[in-house]
């Protein structure tokens, strides 16, 4: 027989006295019971510990030096602080906008404070009304499709669910999006709408920062007017004393043992050699790239298909979802920071915050060398922010580059204007600047302090877990491009990708960092509804992840509705990915029509939205007469836009409604996910 744990127990059956009589029995079986209830009792609760949203600090040896205190109101009083700057970042640039609005606080006779809004009991904003001239200043970001950043989440479902009493709180809103994006600043608007409606006094209005055109130049000229506002408000003036303190102090670490030295992990020292299911954003999966092919036929462009493989890795994802790369910057650009800056790149150093109530004790994984950082923790390839121009002219030697750099960290139109051509029009990263301005010689632990962090990169999936479970498959162009500096600028995590080439023999196969990123970007629940599927180039991507989804269930005898694709490319010859795939399933009646613009193949050019126009009525009966759903993945800035007001006219002339009306039909259709985007500026 087998007891409740599945244990085989054998029993003798005998004419003697019994050594175990049946009270003993009964003891033993109760006593099983018991601990059989309680292990798995504990068990469950454990597991259920492991399910909360948890944080592991990028910046921090372990998850044991994060506070344990989320208590930001105790640690403003304990402190002698007025300010709290919360943020809300998926990529790092409002925890930067954050950082420097706490620092110059100090000019206002305000100490700050920035915090992680995942990390404090928000609750306590109601508390704040008890520390006298205190502020709150959100930086908030929004992101995919109007939702708050991972790490807002919490805070942004708290303002929606409850009733506080925010009488008292002084608040000022600073929203970072993109306008290229239907829901533009979404999340902020609604924060700074709630908090009001909730009692709290704005000190400013909101500012709106737009990523697609100048984030930087919407964020200092929102910033000089808050201090303005805030010196009325408060009645006080600014002292008129720059504030040029370091966050982090230098620690040498030369005597820390290798075994303690972090390599490129993200957050968990040795994780990559230890590898530990779930995967995430700070526990990313080393997965062998099992297939690196190019999809182009010809010409000077590179489009590769790529295989992730992620069998035993306990992963499980969805068609639609993204998965995430973790790139490393090249060598080459790395070596020539350390050449320009006379600097030994295998020194092992650290950053401690100066700041000892921080919760964040370094801005990136250390101790490292700085060869470590350079290539897996920082950006160097982007456009330096003003502020790192302001905190370089001290290290500048020569009057003229001084001057150069006051210039451009000015907020002058004079200033604006050439921080504008010398950085952003000439695409600049910090490599260049430092060959550009051969006096300006930064500490080389400051400058790593001032970079912002290297963030992983974000691809639409191109495959199906129900074919393909044990990989995930991406379709990335090569990017590659020449500033007008004459110099070559190359992607950061596709020139990485079309290196890692999987072998044929018993080498070690290349690997990198991933993990998935859910999405909403979603098939219609049933297979029988009818879909149209817009996606231009590697547009194509999670379409391709959709017919093998269709396909698949039309081979399990499975009914599917009608599936209809606009691709375009340039030349039918050159770069049309996946065309004998296509083809196939074109052939087998899964992809039931092929729309196809070759834009370069005649003398006029011929895109996508010219054959969404002369389909209007293939378009109507889907989305009109049949309810079916639309999808579009490619640019955002045109392509996307001219869509929809396709569609918007479409809707119009087909379905005989005016003009109000048929955009209150197509935001019936995106409120009801049966008008989805996946798109990027």
């Amino acid at each position: 027989m087998e007891n409740s744990e599945g244990v085989k127990i054998e029993s003798t059956v005998v004419t003697e006295e019994p050594l175990i009589s049946a009270l003993d029995i009964a003891l033993f079986v109760v006593i099983i019971t018991v601990a059989y209830f309680w292990y798995f009792k504990r068990d469950k609760q454990s597991s259920s510990s492991e399910k909360k949203p948890y944080t592991i600090q990028p910046s921090s040896l372990s998850s044991i030096e994060q506070t344990s205190n989320s208590s930001f109101i105790k640690k403003l009083k304990s402190t002698g602080r007025s300010l709290v700057v919360f943020y809300g970042s998926q990529t790092g640039t409002a925890e930067e906008f954050a950082g420097r609005i706490a620092k110059e606080g100090a000019r206002y006779k305000m100490k700050g404070m920035v915090a992680d809004p995942e990390e404090c009991d928000m609750a306590d904003l109601v508390e704040m009304k008890e520390i006298q001239k205190s502020l709150a200043i959100f930086c908030i970001a929004t992101y995919g499709e109007g939702d708050p950043t991972d790490n807002a989440m919490d805070f942004y479902e708290w303002l929606q669910n409850g009733d506080a009493d925010l009488e008292g709180l002084n608040y000022a809103v600073f929203g970072l999006g993109n306008k290229t994006y239907e829901h533009y600043n979404e999340i902020a608007i609604y924060i700074d709408q709630r908090l009001e409606e909730l009692g709290a006094t704005r000190v400013h209005e909101i500012g709106l920062g737009d990523d697609d055109a100048n984030i930087e130049d919407d964020f200092v000229s929102w910033k000089e007017k808050l201090w303005e506002s805030v010196c009325s408000h408060y009645g006080i003036e600014e002292t008129g004393e720059e504030s040029n303190i370091r966050q982090y102090k230098l620690v040498d670490c030369s005597e820390v043992l290798p075994e303690r030295i972090f390599s490129g992990e993200i957050s968990r020292l040795k994780s990559y050699e230890n590898q530990r299911f779930p995967f995430d954003v700070k526990n990313p999966y080393l997965s062998k790239i099992a297939v690196n092919r190019e999809l182009h036929k010809s010409g000077d462009r590179s489009c590769m298909h790529i295989e992730f493989d992620i069998d035993g890795s306990k992963m499980r994802y969805d068609t639609g979802d993204h998965v995430a790369v973790y790139p490393k910057n090249s060598s080459e650009l790395v070596d020539k920071i350390g050449e320009l800056l006379n600097a030994d790149l295998d020194a092992v150093f650290s950053l401690l915050n100066t700041d000892e109530e921080s919760s964040k004790k370094h801005p990136f994984p250390c101790p490292c060398t700085y060869r470590t950082a350079l290539t897996y923790y920082l950006d160097i390839t982007s456009n330096p922010r003003t502020h790192i121009m302001k905190e370089l002219i001290e290290y500048a030697s020569d009057p003229k580059d001084q001057e150069k750099l006051k210039l451009m960290a000015s907020s002058t139109p004079e200033g604006k204007k050439e921080f504008h051509e010398w950085i952003l029009r000439d695409n600049r990263n910090i490599v260049h600047i430092l060959e550009d301005l051969p006096s300006v010689k930064p500490d080389l632990d400051h400058l790593c302090e001032l970079l912002p962090r290297l963030q992983c990169r974000y691809y639409s999936i191109s495959s199906s877990p129900k074919v393909y479970p044990k990989s995930i498959h991406i379709t990335a162009v090569l990017v590659n491009y020449t500033t007008p500096t004459n110099r070559v600028n190359k992607g950061v995590a596709t020139n990485l990708l079309a290196q890692l080439i999987p072998t044929n023999d018993e080498l070690p196969q290349p690997t990198i960092p991933i993990y998935i990123r859910r999405s909403q970007f979603r098939l219609p629940p049933k297979s029988q509804t009818p879909i149209i599927m817009i996606g231009p180039g590697t547009g194509l991507a999670p379409f391709r992840g959709f017919i093998q989804e269709r396909d698949y269930a039309r081979k399990e005898g499975r009914e599917i509705g009608e599936m209809v694709l606009y691709f375009g490319c340039r030349k039918k010859d050159e770069d049309f990915i996946y065309e004998n795939e296509l083809q196939e399933y074109v052939a087998n009646g899964t992809l039931t029509k092929l729309h196809l613009a070759f834009s370069r193949d005649q003398p006029e050019e011929k895109y996508v939205t010219h054959l969404l126009e002369q389909n209007a009525d293939e378009l109507w009966n889907i989305i009109g007469e049949k309810s079916g759903h639309l999808y579009v993945c490619g640019d955002a800035r045109s392509m996307a836009k001219d869509v929809h007001s396709i569609i918007v006219k479409v809707v119009m002339e087909k379905g005989q409604m005016t003009n109000s009306q048929a955009l209150n039909y197509v935001k019936k259709m995106e409120q009801q996910k049966r008008y989805s985007a996946d798109v990027w500026s």
